[in-house]
């Protein structure tokens, strides 16, 4: 049973890894910046990134997306400020802007249709496009604010000059040093 259990549990992190059911799959290994070099026209990809705007036309809604890495699940990966490039992806049906909002991370997974020639500001920019089958919104990430510990070194005795130990508190009897910062990022579930 022992010899089991590191087994069981490299199992069952290797299941946390997986992509949600709706991003699975074998696809082109394509990436934005080659598709807006032409290349890659017909190919099923998973990309995803960060919305930059979300528009509703009619009969689809169309989302303008700065490419970023997935990780593992297949989600834009957390803090990495490199890009491949933006493309857009037109999904059929009604997206509500305000829920598919700007700065939200979602993957997409699509055909490769063609590049469209658009702006980013004042600059002229090749979109790559593709037809959406999948737009997946992934839940926000909910950010934890760090608490500082109370435990710590500190110097002086109130009242009885210098001398060192441990104190306690923020700003109490000891003003205890340079506390430690304890933060966590919850992750979804």
């Amino acid at each position: 049973m022992p010899r089991l259990l590191p087994l069981v549990l490299v199992a069952a992190l290797a299941g946390c890894a997986r992509p949600p059911a709706a991003l699975r799959g074998a696809y082109a290994p394509l990436t934005v910046a080659d598709a807006q070099r032409q290349a890659g026209m017909g190919e099923k990809v998973r990309w995803g990134g960060e919305i930059v705007s979300t528009t509703p036309e009619s009969g689809r809604t169309c989302f303008e997306v700065v490419s970023k890495t997935l990780d593992r699940q297949a989600r834009p990966a957390f803090g990495d400020d490199n890009s491949a490039g933006r493309f857009v992806a037109c999904a059929s049906g009604f997206y509500d802007p305000a829920i598919y909002s700007t700065g939200r991370d979602v993957t997409v997974v699509g055909t490769v249709e063609t590049v469209e020639a658009g702006k980013v500001g004042g600059a002229d920019y090749p979109f790559a496009k593709l037809r959406a089958e999948t737009v997946y919104l992934w839940p926000k990430r909910e950010l934890v604010r760090p608490v500082a510990y109370p435990y710590g070194w500190g110097w002086g005795y109130p009242g009885w000059g210098w001398g060192g130990g441990v104190g306690w508190g923020w700003g109490g009897w000891y003003r205890g040093g340079g506390g430690r910062f304890i933060g966590r990022t919850v992750r979804p579930r």
